[in-house]
């Protein structure tokens, strides 16, 4: 069932040129019960089912325990519901913002992929489909940000971004490979090495290992990126060179938050010591 609230965004965004194209003031309505639909599944599991029983888990490599790997806690569900509703909210806009717009089925159909990977992002519980989640949020920002391709400045902006985001990505992609290298320290599997509800049940040997500070570096490095903390902020003033909907869903409500949200999935697993205070404060 949780893997509808990932299916639907993608069926809505393949829908949305069609739907807009044929019922152009009815389109956004229809699809933003996409993203409303996603919101209600994950939220609904969590509240009648035990939070952590609540999982789908789809081999993928195995041989590197990459799996398609969901698991819909409290902490997912309350970011799966905020990126639902504004995602709806944002939706409708558009289509009124932007009403007669020739592209406007292109942006509605980016804004539904992207809040489709930012849903897949939280509910991850393997850390290389978490990363997988976290750079097609950064691709589809990169459209949704150079939406007006005519204009250098809003294609300087997005390329800015990407490269910025991309940059912090590369950074996360190290450190989660040096956290699975760690728990494979631990004396754990290559599969329970990248599942992230594993991890965090092993802080206390995770944060003894003298690789610690590497991959905390790392990941912080990432998550300051995506969440444009100084000094790496300097990407998201120009990303408002975007549609009014793109500030609003991606760099005021969504995207900028999922640094924040890794740093509080992985707080069980590497937070607690004075490096990880220091560095955040």
């Amino acid at each position: 069932i949780m893997l509808t609230a990932l299916v639907v965004h993608l069926v809505a965004a393949l829908a949305a040129p069609l739907l807009v194209r044929r019922a152009p003031r009815l389109a956004p309505w229809l699809l933003a019960a996409a993203p409303l639909t996603a919101a209600v599944v994950v939220t609904r599991l969590w509240a009648t089912v035990a939070p952590g029983d609540v999982r789908l888990d789809l081999p993928w490599v195995p041989e590197l325990g990459a799996a398609l790997a969901l698991r819909a806690d409290g902490l997912a569900a309350l970011m799966v519901l905020l990126v639902g509703v504004i995602t709806a909210v944002v939706v409708i806009y558009t289509g009124r913002y932007l009403a007669g717009h020739p592209r406007l089925g292109s942006l509605l159909a980016l804004l539904l992929l992207f809040a489709g990977a930012m849903v897949g992002l939280v509910l991850a519980d393997n850390v290389w489909w978490l990363f997988v989640c976290w750079e097609i949020t950064s691709v589809t920002s990169f459209f949704l940000v150079g939406f007006k391709h005519n204009d250098a400045g809003a294609r300087d902006a997005a390329q800015r971004a990407l490269l910025t985001t991309g940059a912090g990505g590369l950074a996360l992609l190290g450190g989660l490979a040096v956290l699975v290298v760690m728990g494979l320290r631990t004396g754990l599997s290559a599969a329970d090495a990248a599942t992230i509800s594993v991890l965090i049940g092993h802080g206390e040997a995770l944060r003894l290992d003298p690789l610690y500070p590497l991959a905390l570096g790392l990941i912080l490095a990432g998550c300051a990126t995506k969440s444009a903390q100084m000094p790496l902020h300097h990407w998201l003033p120009a990303a408002m060179a975007g549609p009014t909907p793109v500030s609003a869903l991606l760099h005021s409500a969504t995207m900028v938050k999922a640094g924040v949200f890794l740093l509080a999935r992985l707080h069980p697993a590497l937070g607690g010591t004075e490096l990880w205070t220091a560095l955040l404060v």
